[in-house]
């Protein structure tokens, strides 16, 4: 469970709270316990016929102690899918570039943000993640309704928000470890509830 469910000074903590509690715990991950993750994630996650069926795969390139994306990423382009990675724009919506390989990749620092790792090839505007039948959403914990935690930033929301409005509807996938799918978690009206979670025990479905 998460690290506040036994506190009763937390019963009702709000997201930024939440956030804090959750990256806290990632921020004490070995870097061989993640890439171990990275694996088995990978194994869960290419099991879903999600996933087999898919000709495109809007995904990201995982920071930090988030649960590794690259063996998952290698195996879809070698598969022949296409992969879309996000470029951050200045006003934190997202852009799109195919991915090419690990070492097509750029590390790029925005400005008062953790620098990310984005595709270094040409841009398709942000209306390309309507092309995608997975879309794999980087999260910090999701509930048993499938609402997602995200990281604060809003882009996301902008990309649910945009597939929304054009009758898209993708496979909503997020990738957590076991301890961060949790009871509960505080919702916006904006939220929207992810499809499945893919953790190393497994992989659960909502609605």
């Amino acid at each position: 469970m998460s690290p506040h469910t036994s506190d009763p000074h937390h019963a009702h903590p709000d997201k930024r709270t939440l956030r804090r509690e959750f990256l806290a715990v990632r921020n004490t991950l070995l870097h061989d316990d993640v890439r171990a993750t990275e694996k088995v994630v990978a194994e869960r996650a290419l099991d879903l016929a999600e996933f087999a069926d898919a000709r495109t795969v809007a995904a990201y390139v995982s920071v930090g102690g988030e649960p590794g994306t690259g063996a998952l990423l290698d195996t879809l382009r070698a598969r022949g899918t296409r992969v879309l990675l996000p470029v951050l724009l200045p006003d934190n919506d997202l852009d799109w570039g195919a991915y090419e390989g690990a070492a097509s990749l750029v590390r790029v620092q925005h400005p008062g943000k953790m620098a990310l790792l984005e595709p270094g090839g040409r841009r398709l505007g942000p209306d390309a993640v309507l092309e995608a039948d997975v879309v794999l959403l980087p999260g910090l914990a999701v509930d048993a309704r499938g609402m997602r935690l995200g990281r604060g930033g809003g882009s996301y929301d902008r990309v649910l928000a945009r597939l929304e409005a054009a009758g898209a509807h993708p496979a909503r996938v997020v990738l957590l470890y076991d301890s961060e799918v949790v009871a509960h978690l505080p919702e916006e009206a904006h939220d929207k509830p992810v499809d499945a979670v893919v953790t190393p025990s497994g992989v659960r479905r909502f609605g």
